[in-house]
C-alpha cells in the first residue's frame, strides 16, 4: 500500500481526541441545559440554579481552552457572586401575588422558535465554512503575568473597577438602609 495513500480516520472514543472531545460535548451539554432552565423555570430558586449550572459550564469551558484563571474567576465572580447574591435578593423579597403571564401574541412562540432557528443554522453555517487557523501563545496566561500586568500596564482601569464596586456597595448599603416599607 502506498503511504501517500493512507485513509485518514476519525479518533476512537477511547484515545485522547476521542475523550477530549466527549468531554467538550458533556461540557456543552451541560451549559445548554443550565441555560434552557434558568430561561424556562417557572420559579425563581430553580431559574437560579440553572443559572449556575451554566455558569459553571462556561468556567469548564474556560478551562477547557488553557485558561485556568479565567475560569476561577468565572467561578468566582458569577457563580459566587452574582447567583449568591440573586438568591439573596430572592430570599429578602417579599413574596408577591401575581398571575402567570402567557405569550404576548399568537405568533409570539413560533415566530421565536423559527428565529432562533434560522440564527442557530446561520452560526452553524458560518462555523463549517471557516477556517480556525491554531495561533501560537502569546504568554503562558498565569495568575503571576496577569497580576504583574494588572499592576503595571491596566493599572488605572483596575482602579476605576475598584471605583465603581465602591460605589455599587455604597449604593446597595443605602438602599438595604431604607428598607422594606420603601
Amino acid at each position: 500500500m502506498n503511504p501517500s495513500m493512507a485513509i485518514t480516520e476519525a479518533p476512537g472514543l477511547f484515545t485522547a481526541d476521542g475523550l477530549t472531545g466527549l468531554i467538550f460535548l458533556i461540557i456543552m451539554a451541560a451549559t445548554l441545559i443550565g441555560g434552557i432552565i434558568a430561561c424556562c423555570a417557572e420559579r425563581l430558586v430553580r431559574a437560579v440554579a440553572g443559572l449556575m449550572v451554566c455558569f459553571v459550564g462556561v468556567a469548564a469551558l474556560y478551562y477547557f481552552l488553557n485558561s485556568p484563571f479565567v475560569a476561577m474567576m468565572q467561578m468566582l465572580i458569577y457563580v459566587g457572586a452574582v447567583c449568591i447574591t440573586i438568591a439573596f435578593a430572592i430570599m429578602l423579597a417579599a413574596p408577591e401575588e401575581s398571575k402567570k403571564n402567557g405569550p404576548a401574541g399568537p405568533l409570539s412562540g413560533p415566530l421565536g422558535f423559527i428565529t432562533a432557528g434560522i440564527i442557530t443554522f446561520g452560526l452553524i453555517v458560518m462555523a463549517l465554512r471557516t477556517q480556525f487557523p491554531i495561533l501560537p501563545k502569546v504568554n503562558k496566561g498565569t495568575t503571576k503575568e496577569i497580576g504583574i500586568q494588572l499592576l503595571t500596564q491596566y493599572s488605572m482601569v483596575f482602579e476605576l473597577i475598584s471605583i465603581v464596586l465602591l460605589i455599587a456597595i455604597i449604593g446597595a448599603l443605602v438602599l438595604a438602609r431604607a428598607g422594606r416599607s420603601k
